[in-house]
């Protein structure tokens, strides 16, 4: 067990809604981590700190060590041209990047500020184009209904609207124009999916909200628009963002699939280790749920033992409702190596988070160089703040 006697529950990696969430509210999420004995939890939001004090407050109420995170959409120019998918599956140079441990209360001077105001503004003006084609679908099959974005921006979101609150407001809103009625619910979905059968049950919303998405919002879908290449920061200016805002550039790992199948950057573990650090990326993270025990021991493990930091979540942004405590895909807890390396993560962002807070050298340095000779001190560090919170 190392310097811990039992190994406190971890989940890294939460969205809430103020991006977009399984969560109706940011509380809803502690309440379930703390019924789950999980007892470190990080606020994973797109493009936004906003939850952070909220997270920070109500974390503390529940004796759950708070973890104050950001997740970007990046772009690698070199990789798209050389079609080379790194984390996400179906978009050549596309790379999801995560900050760990960021300063609470919310720091981020200009440039920085404005830089991830632009790509908040960029991403929400896509997702209006969306609703407009939305609302243009409507009027053509003479639904009797439109959607309001200004609605949908005040009661379904924090401000950040994603294609997944439209998804979310179009079930909702046909769910009201037809009474509830599932034989014409499923007759309008069916027509506006251009006579593609809905698969769900009409009460197993999440899924009804995620064939809305996939047959409307997603590539080839009626009301689809591709994101402008301004939404997309180049890799090297979100990992500036994320340092100026206090916090670890970490890299999500997509390893393997349900089908055993890897991205191309990430076949080759000890190949994509190389480049990260090329890259200044010393932490990575998996979602737990993707993966297969084998696959996630050897990567997570190799990681781990040539000095990155590792973390572990869950994201919960689907309108899918899944347990907070980790398991690997198919439903199996962690092992107790796993179980390690992920709190040994969570250690080392919490002392990073904690030096930040008082003025004082983290992890990572202002540019971006990793601490990796000291990571056992902040693990140690890490695990003292952690055991003070969640003992009381």
């Amino acid at each position: 067990m190392g310097i811990y006697s039992q190994i406190p529950n971890v989940n890294a990696h939460l969205h809430t809604p103020f991006s977009f969430s399984a969560f109706e509210k940011l509380t809803d999420a502690l309440d379930m981590a703390n019924d789950e004995d999980v007892k470190i939890v990080g606020i994973n939001d797109f493009y936004s700190m906003d939850g952070y004090e909220e997270w920070n407050k109500e974390a503390l109420k529940r004796r759950i060590y708070p973890l104050f995170n950001i997740e970007f959409i990046s772009l690698q120019n070199e990789d798209q041209k050389n079609g080379i998918r790194v984390n996400d599956p179906n978009n050549p140079g596309r790379t999801y990047i995560s900050g760990k441990g960021l300063s609470c209360p919310p720091a981020l001077k200009e440039p920085f500020a404005s830089q991830l105001a632009d790509v908040r503004k960029e991403s929400n003006a896509q997702v209006k184009e969306m609703y407009n084609r939305l609302n243009d679908i409507l009027k053509a099959f003479d639904a009797g209904f439109v959607l309001n974005f200004n609605v949908i921006e005040e009661k379904l979101s924090k401000g950040l609207v994603r294609e997944r609150h439209l998804a979310k407001a179009l079930r909702m809103s046909t769910y009201i124009h037809f009474k509830n009625e599932p034989e014409e619910i499923k007759s309008f979905l069916e027509k506006i999916f251009d006579g593609k059968k809905l698969k769900s049950d009409i009460y197993d919303y999440a899924g009804v909200e995620n064939e809305i998405r996939g047959n409307l919002l997603k590539a080839g879908g009626a009301a689809f628009v591709p994101e402008d290449p301004k939404a997309f920061l180049p890799l090297d200016d979100v990992r500036k963002i994320i340092i100026a805002a206090g916090g670890i550039p970490t890299y999500p790992f997509l390893a393997d699939d349900a089908k055993g199948e890897f991205t191309d950057f990430e076949n080759d573990i000890e190949k994509a280790a190389e480049i990260l650090k090329q890259r200044g990326i010393f932490s990575t993270e998996f979602i737990t749920t993707r993966n297969s025990m084998e696959v996630l021991e050897k990567y997570a493990g190799y990681l781990h033992d040539i000095g990155f930091v590792v973390t572990f979540g869950t994201e919960h942004n689907t309108p899918a409702m899944e347990p907070i405590k980790l398991s690997v895909r198919g439903g199996d807890q962690l092992s107790e190596r796993l179980k390690q390396i992920n709190y040994d993560g969570a250690c080392v962002v919490a002392a990073h988070q904690e030096r930040i807070r008082n003025g004082k050298p983290g992890y990572v340095d202002t540019e971006g160089n990793a601490n990796i000779s000291q990571r056992d001190e902040f693990i140690k560090e890490g695990n003292k703040l952690i055991q003070v919170v969640i003992r009381g």
